[in-house]
């Protein structure tokens, strides 16, 4: 049996893959979360795919006294995958001090916990938005680019984090750590028993495409088609979420033997437009998703892949599944929850619809709540739209 490691953020959606991935690998895992975006069902998925039941802490790492509780219940750990964390590039424009306070104060509660416990090594969830956006001869975007400014604080937060991990490391704490800056993860487990379902509206765009191409939502909004790309719309590197939950592992094998800090991208190496991956996953799912043009959404980027050169070199590392296969997997994983809502129905009292019920409140509640809203509006069930056998009449 290899070490423990303890995943935050272990329920969210790279956190919950890489659980997986961890525990096939032969690592103990134990999973820090609030719940704040995901639900606690997910670690039920996590046991059925894997057969083994991670240990799970309902903890809010910003809670320092909380979290020291946690290392003195496990006292084996060896290293930690830091996932927790705000993470979308719209409402952190909104709510700047949210992200700052989340996702700063966690990372140092936990490094200074690190040495009390002596726990040797973490694992820092970046992301390519500390490049901000990379002038055109610095694609892809080597981990030596130089940085722009962040176009957003969610972006500006994860550069401040790799800063202070750096500085930790460099003050001379006896502590390691792999940066990981990764691009556009999307997709779901192959099982179909994990993917991608946060908690109220999404902030990422393949919820809402299979939102729309399950006519939840009427139609998806591109933001903008007018930035310097051959369709306009913006360009990204999108990785499926098992393979950067493999390149995590990599990454654990790699730390156990080295010292120091380094920082690597994940990513494929390949960029996709928006109205690639809508095209995509409607062609591979033989779905239709109607989209229209919106207006530029403050903080995205136009442009943005990956060389993933280091990742291969050092970590032994490259992204193997296809563009394809993240629209797949993505859209069965829906199909499956969908599936499951066949047994009964259940009110709801904002708006007197009926919501097909099951005993996984994670599909019943994260797919269809914030839905009914939408539709209200219209005068219509978006529930007896999708199914006719459903009695919506109060």
């Amino acid at each position: 049996m290899k070490q423990t490691i303890l995943v935050t953020g272990g329920t969210g959606f790279i956190g919950s893959h890489t659980s997986v991935e961890l525990i096939e690998a032969g690592y103990n895992v134990v999973i820090i979360d609030n719940l704040s975006n995901s639900k606690m069902e997910v670690v039920d998925g996590i046991e059925k795919i894997t057969g083994v039941r991670p240990a799970f802490e309902n903890v809010d790492l910003r809670d320092k006294e909380a979290t020291e509780g946690v290392f003195k219940k496990y006292p084996g750990i060896a290293g930690i995958i830091h996932f927790a964390a705000s993470k979308a590039v719209g409402e952190s424009v909104q709510k700047p001090l949210l992200y700052y306070r989340n996702n700063i104060v966690s990372l140092v509660n936990l490094l200074e916990l690190m040495p009390k416990y002596n726990v040797k090594g973490i694992i820092f969830s970046s992301s390519c938005t500390v490049y901000g956006q990379p002038k055109p001869e610095n694609l892809p975007v080597t981990e030596d680019a130089p940085h722009q400014k962040a176009t957003s604080p969610y972006g500006n937060t994860k550069e401040i984090n790799e800063q202070i991990i750096y500085d930790y490391i460099h003050s001379g704490a006896n502590i390691k750590s792999i940066i990981l800056r990764y691009f556009n993860p999307i997709g779901a487990h192959p099982s179909a028993l994990i993917g991608e379902l946060p908690n109220g509206v999404p902030a990422n765009l393949i919820p809402y495409v299979t939102q729309t191409a399950m006519g939840i939502r009427e139609q998806l909004t591109i933001f903008g088609n007018d930035y310097p790309t051959p369709d306009g719309t913006g360009v990204r590197d999108y990785i499926h979420v098992v393979d950067l939950a493999k390149g995590h592992v990599a990454a654990c094998d790699y730390a156990a033997k080295h010292n120091g800090c380094e920082i690597i991208n994940l990513g494929t190496g390949v960029g996709y437009s928006v109205l690639d991956i809508v095209n995509t996953f409607s062609r591979v799912n033989q779905v239709p998703v109607p989209y229209v043009i919106g207006p530029r959404r403050d903080g995205d980027l136009a442009c943005c892949w990956a060389d993933t050169k280091k990742a291969k070199d050092v970590l032994g590392w490259t992204a193997e599944k296809t563009v394809e296969d993240m629209c797949r997997d993505s859209w069965n994983f829906v199909k499956r929850l969908s599936g499951q809502m066949s047994n009964g129905a259940r009110q709801f009292p904002e708006t007197g619809d009926f919501a097909p019920f099951c005993a996984n409140r994670f599909c019943a509640d994260g797919l269809f709540y914030f839905h009914v809203e939408l539709f209200r509006c219209a005068g219509e069930s978006p529930l007896r739209r999708r199914n006719p056998r459903i009695n919506t009449r109060a």
